[in-house]
């Protein structure tokens, strides 16, 4: 994975690199407890990470169902977001992170990747007794372009949710269309603009799936120069059932990354929903 050609396409934004997360793509991620799949496809599988052998057998865990970044492009994959995971099984919760088809994979348009996001969200009924996994307990908590997925999943109600925690989101896709994000891959999404099919941006894009009846706390970092702060504040504003929780000075790769100095925030806020 690239970190240069990650912050590439996101011009015309200005690409500088902030905090300590500069190699937190790159690192080797922890090892999860289980790799499984939720579907046939290569790319339909999660990674399971569970907290310490000697919190396993106590009560059930609650449950962070984790959707990772990429501009929605098969160059990135949920390796990088290992080390957030691994973070949040050891501060005691299950954490399913999710792969699924995208940008330049079969059947990895729209259409698969949304199928993709509701099936493995969905397996975890059948991950449940095996894993200790307590369901009444479940948020749902994404990055960037996988910020999107998660709210996109949330309105969608297939499954319960106690909230959900969109960091650095892409949660606008008129908007990234306007500002041209990633070069233009909202077009490549949903296949072609606004106006030409403003029926799949409806469907699709979180700011016009609004009211979400899932509690949301929004995480941004005032710094950041791949996703615009201003996208989450104008989506909290309309919201009307969100926080929103501004990092001041984080960069967009510190809200991904335990050694940054606002993973404290981060962590507490993907975690404490009154469990």
């Amino acid at each position: 994975m690239n970190r240069r050609h990650f912050l590439a396409l996101a011009a015309p934004l200005p690409c500088v690199v902030q905090g300590v997360a500069q190699d937190i793509l790159t690192q080797a991620p922890p090892k999860a407890n289980a790799r499984l799949p939720y579907g046939k496809d290569a790319q339909q599988f999660g990674d399971l990470y569970l907290p310490s052998a000697a919190n396993r057998a106590s009560a059930p865990h609650p449950t962070v169902l984790f959707i990772h970044g990429g501009y929605w492009r098969n160059a990135y994959n949920l390796d990088h977001v290992g080390h957030l995971c691994a973070a949040l099984a050891r501060a005691g919760a299950a954490v399913w992170s999710l792969e699924y088809r995208r940008l330049g994979d079969p059947g990895g348009n729209w259409a698969g990747m949304s199928d993709d996001i509701i099936r493995g969200a969905e397996h975890l009924v059948s991950m449940e007794t095996r894993y200790n996994l307590d369901l009444t307990r479940t948020i749902t908590a994404g990055h960037s372009a996988g910020g999107q997925l998660a709210l996109w999943l949330a309105a969608q109600r297939v499954i319960d949710l106690r909230g959900v925690v969109p960091l650095a989101a892409i949660s606008d896709l008129r908007r990234a269309w306007a500002l041209q994000l990633g070069g233009g891959v909202v077009g490549e999404l949903l296949g072609g603009s606004p106006d030409q099919i403003p029926q799949r941006y409806a469907a699709a894009s979180p700011a016009e799936l609004l009211p979400i009846s899932v509690p949301q706390r929004l995480l941004h970092g005032t710094a950041d120069n791949v996703i615009p702060f201003e996208m989450s504040q104008r989506f909290a504003k309309a919201s009307g059932n969100a926080k929103l929780i501004p990092l001041a000075g984080a960069g967009h790769f510190d809200l991904i990354d335990p050694r940054a100095r606002v993973w404290s925030t981060v962590q507490h806020s993907i975690l404490e929903w009154d469990f």
